[in-house]
């Protein structure tokens, strides 16, 4: 009963605590808090910064900014500090940004796509300051993240009126890991999203040429945001001339690319996969 218990207990746990026995071993990397957006009731957003050692090389760094899941709804930066910590020794500053949900912020989709698009401008526009090049910005994220990170690349609309709209949210590429790519009732139709099937919130019914180079993750199994969908986004990235790599992974469900608690197989074939998109860009 004892052992049951306690099994109980640590399959109760999120899985994107971030849990894994290379972390335990070494001590983790924290990121540094930057204020980006003030909100109305005072409180600030803030993107959790994580820097690489020693100075920018000439030209910049590459940027990655990651965006939680939790369906417009919950979530935490925290989910993405392994990817993060990942990408920062490889040279890149990856950054996991906040943004407003529902649970603490009584907060729309809208609002959030808003939020994704001040965090992209705030760090494209301080780009001398991160050490960066702001041509070289990646915008990743997983689930309702990974909406959030195609909204940035894709849609025209939900500016935030008191951005510097001189300055694009646009990425240079993304990285959209189980994606939440279509809002209508063919795709994922949270209890937040507008009702009866509304498109404009909808990445894969505003997909045009010149978009970013894009990698999308997802698994077969995943049951929350069906595999199909992102075979139709992909399907309308590449008719559009624009260049999408879709990686299916066999029997893997929503969330398969977090850290987990019996394994991190899956998390270090996205990472893999990442890796290989990025050294792809000749970044």
């Amino acid at each position: 009963m004892r052992r049951h218990l306690v099994l109980t207990s640590l399959l109760l746990l999120p899985l994107w605590s971030g849990w894994s026995e290379t972390q335990e071993k070494d001590a983790p990397r924290e990121p540094r808090l930057v204020p980006y957006k003030q909100l109305a009731d005072d409180e600030a957003l803030k993107l959790h910064v994580f820097t690489p050692d020693g100075p920018a090389p000439e030209g910049g760094r590459t940027a990655i900014v990651f965006f939680f899941g939790g369906g417009w709804i919950t979530g935490k930066p925290e989910q993405f500090y392994p990817q993060a910590r990942h990408l920062v020794e490889r040279g890149l500053l990856a950054i996991s940004a906040e943004y407003r949900v529902s649970s603490r912020h009584h907060s729309t989709v809208r609002d959030s796509v808003a939020d994704a698009k001040s965090a992209m401008r705030y760090v494209r526009s301080h780009a001398d300051v991160f050490g960066i090049n702001p041509d070289k910005i990646i915008a990743a994220g997983g689930s309702a993240g990974g909406h959030l990170a195609a909204c940035t690349g894709i849609l025209t609309e939900y500016d935030d009126e008191k951005d510097d709209a001189t300055v694009s949210p646009q990425p240079n590429a993304m990285i959209l890991l189980n994606p939440v790519v279509d809002t209508t009732p063919l795709g994922y139709l949270g209890r937040l999203l507008p009702p009866k099937g509304d498109k404009t919130l909808s990445p894969v019914h505003h997909v045009r040429p010149g978009l970013p180079p894009t990698l999308v993750c997802h698994g077969t199994a995943d049951i929350v945001v069906g595999h199909e969908n992102v075979e139709r986004f992909q399907k309308a990235m590449e008719d559009a001339g624009n260049r999408c790599e879709l990686k299916s992974f066999k029997g893997a469900g929503h969330g398969f690319f977090n850290p987990g608690l019996l394994s991190d197989k899956d998390y270090h074939a996205v990472v893999a996969e990442m890796d290989a998109f990025i050294d792809s860009l000749n970044w």
